[in-house]
């Protein structure tokens, strides 16, 4: 697919607009319902190419700004049995190929979590381009992947009485982005 083929496409470079936009991500729990969560803090360059296939992302997401909607949950995922916030700081994402898949795109990257980078596959729609109410331009991106906690280093096990285990291992990832395109 090529930039001619999406309907207002730009090259350029984009700011994440934060506030605009949210990472989440949810995980089993308990064996029988899914726990929902955020990162309120992070942000990232994308370049849109004129070859959408030499497009890059870069996206740094502080760890301590994780939020599930309660607090000593929050605080037993920013300790060492999770995400050791002390000592990892913040997760990253640098993207290594973007391909057309359909209408639509894959991203791939180097994720790193607690230290650990490890490939990862983002499934990508575009939202588009378009001009903004304050004179600028944005673009929208929505993405989705799936990864193991334990591949990266988030290996705590709570087994429940009877089988399973409180927290799974699969963890389902959801990006909501909107970012602004860099003027001169």
């Amino acid at each position: 697919m090529t930039s001619t083929q999406i309907p207002g496409y730009l090259a350029g470079t984009w700011d994440i607009d934060a506030s605009h936009s949210t990472v989440g991500f949810s995980v089993r729990h308990m064996m029988v319902s899914k726990v929902r969560g955020y990162f309120t803090k992070f942000e990232g360059v994308l370049v849109t190419a004129e070859d959408p296939a030499n497009s890059t992302v870069e996206a740094t997401i502080d760890m301590d700004s994780i939020d599930t909607r309660q607090e000593q949950r929050d605080a037993h995922i920013k300790s060492a049995d999770f995400f050791d916030t002390g000592n990892h700081t913040v997760m990253t994402f640098r993207s290594t190929a973007i391909k057309a898949k359909g209408d639509d795109w894959t991203v791939e990257g180097d994720l790193t979590i607690k230290g650990i980078t490890k490939p990862t596959t983002l499934d990508l729609e575009l939202n588009g381009f378009g001009p903004d109410a304050y004179g600028g331009t944005r673009a929208g991106f929505s993405a989705k992947t799936d990864i193991s906690r334990k591949e990266f280093g988030v290996d705590i096990d709570m087994p429940m009485d009877g089988g399973g285990v409180v927290v799974g291992d699969k963890i389902s990832v959801e990006l909501e982005i909107e970012a602004v395109l860099r003027t001169a």
